[in-house]
């Protein structure tokens, strides 16, 4: 390891949160901030990285001066200003390593010490970084150590991937998959289920090694049985309903499907329907009723059939992609993720499937912060998944370009973020109030990452890391034909029209 540079003395520094150090101009010209960073303290090896760089030059201090010599000719001609130039690392102590014991820093670094680059080895250890079975999402920046999560770290208490629109979301996700189906038994291996929204990991299902543990369902063709739903699922899908109504709807599918049970029989809406026009009941709590009725026909999501069996469908090692980029209706969306999302919990409760990462793409669209209660569909039971789900092996991941949207719930309830790029002042604003560990100056940072660079905060890691998310292995399938070619069919539609039309006059 070579020397970086030397701790110097300034007003305040060093402490025990804090240091800089003069740059050597020989070794150091590969110091980058965001870097890690080692030195000795009397509790052991020091670690930080590299918070800021400054650029100085004694020669450039005075304006007045520079503007006067620059009148008689280039200042540089006159004075050996390049040997008076130098730069000074600003770097924040994360901890100390002592005989792999890791702890806080509780005495400063002398001035006069050696700054090194880190350690790998002590680094892996150090970041809490799983050398053996861990998900490899890409590298640590600025360094060739491979950034390992480990899976109970990274999963069980829940992970949020929030950045704005183009900085890499769904690239990460599509990694991150990768290596959960990439697994073997051996290691543990859990479920994936994929609210897909925009139809981006549609593609897995293509790919040669992915394909066969892939499974893609198509947002027109989902539908469920109506005899495994519940009143109060209904009561929470159509919160308009009167008390009354909710009372009276509750008491006839109970009495249905007793007699459905008896009888070993389904029975359906149109049953339903028919059942409540002969019930002695008031026809002002009735009509309500049938326009939920009504409703429910209309939306197509409720038949005698279940598509897909989640019970057989959601398998250790293999993802299910709920692909609902064919549908337009927002309340139907809201009303498949809130049943899938609750028949799951349900299910992996009673150990019926195994532990799942249920990830939610746009996830302020079905679990939003401020909803009035005709749109809060969805949102109730992925609150109740992220305050009780780790219990149960029920994990999920929240991804989202507007955060400042996102229910601070659910948000909370993620003890791990992965953020790429934001700009939007708002999301930085709720992002630094909701992640821990991230300082003013590290939420600046956010505003400068590049497309595949990112921080991870919280549960995962030890200590907020600055990564490079690596490229995928699967091929990259969009949904849709590019813009360039739906341009030039639209024009060769509209041309073979008039042409059709000339011809036929």
């Amino acid at each position: 390891m070579s020397d970086l540079g030397i701790v110097i003395s300034l007003e305040g520094s060093p402490s025990t949160a804090q240091f800089s150090f003069v740059i050597d101009p020989k070794n150091g010209n590969g110091v980058r901030k965001g870097q890690y960073i080692q030195t000795k303290s009397e509790d052991g090896v020091l670690f930080g990285y590299v918070n800021e760089i400054v650029r100085a030059n004694r020669y450039f201090e005075r304006a007045e001066s520079i503007a006067e010599y620059e009148r008689m000719g280039k200042i540089e001609h006159n004075f050996p200003v390049s040997s008076w130039e130098y730069m000074i690392a600003e770097v924040r102590i994360l901890g100390t390593y002592n005989e792999g014991r890791i702890s806080r820093s509780s005495i400063p670094p002398y001035p006069g010490s050696k700054v090194a680059e880190a350690d790998e080895d002590m680094l892996r250890k150090f970041l809490g970084f799983d050398e053996n079975t861990g998900l490899e999402i890409g590298n640590l920046l600025h360094h060739e150590l491979k950034a390992k999560l480990n899976l109970t770290k990274l999963l069980q208490k829940h992970l949020a991937i929030l950045a704005m629109s183009g900085a890499g979301k769904s690239h990460l996700m599509s990694v991150l998959i990768e290596e959960l189906l990439e697994r073997n038994k051996e290691s543990g291996r859990v479920a994936v289920v994929v609210i897909d929204i925009h139809g981006e990991y549609s593609g897995f299902r293509h790919d040669k090694n992915y394909g066969t543990k892939t499974k893609v369902v198509e947002g027109k063709s989902i539908s469920f049985p109506f005899r495994k739903l519940s009143p109060n699922t209904i009561s929470e899908w159509f919160p308009e309903m009167s008390i009354a109504g909710k009372s009276l709807l509750s008491k006839i599918i109970k009495e249905m499907k007793r007699e459905a049970k008896d009888a070993r029989k389904d029975f359906t809406l149109k049953d339903l329907n028919e059942r409540l026009n002969t019930y002695p009941a008031k026809e002002n709590i009735k009509d309500p009723i049938r326009r939920v009725m009504g409703e429910l026909r209309g939306i197509h999501l409720i038949t005698r059939r279940e598509n897909p069996k989640l019970r057989d469908d959601v398998k250790a090692g293999n993802m299910l992609v709920f692909d609902l980029s064919d549908l337009d209706n927002m309340k139907k969306k809201r009303m498949i993720v809130s049943y899938i999302a609750k028949a799951l919990f349900n299910l992996r409760k009673k150990e019926k499937i195994p532990p799942f990462l249920l990830v939610v793409e746009e996830a302020h669209n079905f679990a939003t912060e401020k909803m009035d209660k005709y749109s809060n569909i969805s949102k109730s039971i992925i609150e109740k998944i992220a305050r009780e789900g780790r219990k149960f092996g029920a994990c999920l991941c929240l991804i989202s370009q507007r955060p400042v949207n996102l229910s601070t719930t659910a948000l909370s309830q993620c003890n791990t973020h992965i953020i790429l790029r934001v700009t939007n002042p708002n999301d930085l604003q709720h992002i630094g109030e909701s992640s821990e560990g991230i300082d003013g100056r590290m939420l600046r940072s956010i505003t400068s990452l590049q497309v595949g660079e990112g921080i991870i905060v919280g549960e995962a890691v030890k200590c907020p890391i600055f990564v490079g998310i690596r490229d995928r292995k699967s091929k990259k399938r969009e949904k849709g034909r590019p813009l360039e070619q739906q341009a030039l069919d639209f024009e060769e539609t509209n041309e073979k029209k008039s042409r059709d039309v000339e011809a036929f006059l």
